[in-house]
């Protein structure tokens, strides 16, 4: 297969479920290149039908989940389409897309370990008339692995540093950690919660989606008892590889700890802000104590409060953007499932078995052809 210059999109929805991240990608040798990229909103009761779902507060029929799955795929789809349309790109000039789907479960331990991704890929293929390469992250587990996190393959190709060890940070709804070691190795796994408590909590007491600057978490003190009760959760302990989710960390794991409902909301966002922050620096710490610099993506970069509390935390490193090195932070996981569907079409593994626990290297995600 000759793709060189090839054109893929990649689509993710993560765990805070706040939009459809769509890339452009083109490939010149292995390496991609970002060409456009969008955020394709959620209609709200989707939105928050998802969310839910995902947090263990609602649970699905038959019928009910078919309906989802269908709706999350024609989203998927509108999104992809929309991309297409801005860019002015044809749709026979996609090789593939690579869908993510959206996570509404993830349980990678216990004695039917599974992960659970919904956006129909039959819809997206039908409806953009272009293949589509989706449900990444089962084969990974089927192999013993945790089936995330998968980014840590790309990371290391484009961010590695020969000789000096670097940390990878993704501020999502959970945050995640890829460690570059200045001798090769390569480690990663979920730390623990990043955006989806403190959207959680500020959608409860503000009506806001999110905490826009970190602003209500800077009007609030940090509780040191109940930050104490956070951390205690033995998932900050386990050793890696792991991973979790919102079936894990979402308000009712919060509204479980006592002091919650004695505290101003503004104290809880400004503790939950520090759980994040010192929770990863722990982990980083922990694994990757000879660090030289931090590289953070995703949606946690634009909150200043938060970036600014990390680089307290683990100075004397640098804490920055991946734009530093001409990686748009925002659509460096979309890019990474452009990426991941390449692999599939050539045949090639997509995870790291260091990272996920996998038993070994595995070709990942399963190909839905469009209609010829």
């Amino acid at each position: 297969m000759d793709d060189s210059r090839a054109l893929y999109v990649g689509l993710i929805s993560g765990t805070s479920a706040d939009g459809i991240d769509a890339a452009l990608v083109r490939f010149e040798g292995d390496t991609p290149h970002g060409i456009a990229a969008l955020v394709h909103p959620w209609p709200d009761p989707l939105r928050e039908r998802i969310l839910a779902v995902a947090q263990d507060e609602a649970r699905l029929d038959l019928d009910a989940y078919g309906r989802l799955d269908v709706a999350i795929g024609s989203c998927f789809a509108d999104a992809v389409q929309r991309l297409l349309e801005q860019s002015n790109t044809p749709a026979s000039a996609i090789c593939a897309i690579g869908s993510h789907g959206q996570t509404v479960r993830h349980r990678p331990n216990g004695a039917h370990p599974f992960t659970l991704q919904i956006g129909d890929p039959s819809v997206i293929a039908e409806r953009c008339g272009i293949d589509v390469v989706a449900d990444f992250r089962r084969t990974d587990v089927a192999a013993g692995g945790q089936g995330a996190p998968l980014l840590p393959a790309l990371h290391a190709m484009l961010l590695a540093a020969p000789g000096c060890t670097r940390v990878v940070l993704n501020l999502g709804g959970i945050a995640n950690i890829t460690v570059l070691g200045a001798d090769g190795r390569v480690l990663g796994f979920d730390t623990g919660p990043a955006n989806g408590l403190l959207d959680a909590w500020c959608l409860r007491h503000r009506g806001k989606a999110f905490d826009r600057d970190g602003a209500f978490a800077a009007s609030g003190h940090v509780d040191e008892a109940l930050l104490q009760s956070l951390l205690a959760d033995p998932y900050f302990t386990l050793p890696p590889p792991k991973s979790t989710g919102r079936e894990h960390f979402h308000l009712a794991w919060l509204d479980a700890h006592p002091r919650v409902a004695e505290l101003a909301p503004a104290d809880v966002q400004a503790t939950l802000l520090e759980l994040t922050t010192r929770s990863i620096a722990e982990a980083i710490l922990a694994h990757a104590a000879d660090a030289t610099d931090v590289l953070a993506c995703g949606g946690g970069v634009h909150n200043p409060v938060l970036m600014h509390r990390l680089s307290e935390l683990l100075a004397p490193r640098t804490v920055a953007s991946t734009t530093a090195f001409g990686i748009d932070p925002d659509y460096l996981e979309a890019t990474a499932f452009a990426w991941l569907a390449r692999q599939r079409l050539l045949g090639l593994p997509g995870n790291l078995p260091a990272v996920t626990g996998a038993r070994g290297s595995r070709v990942l995600g399963a190909i839905y052809a469009a209609p010829r």
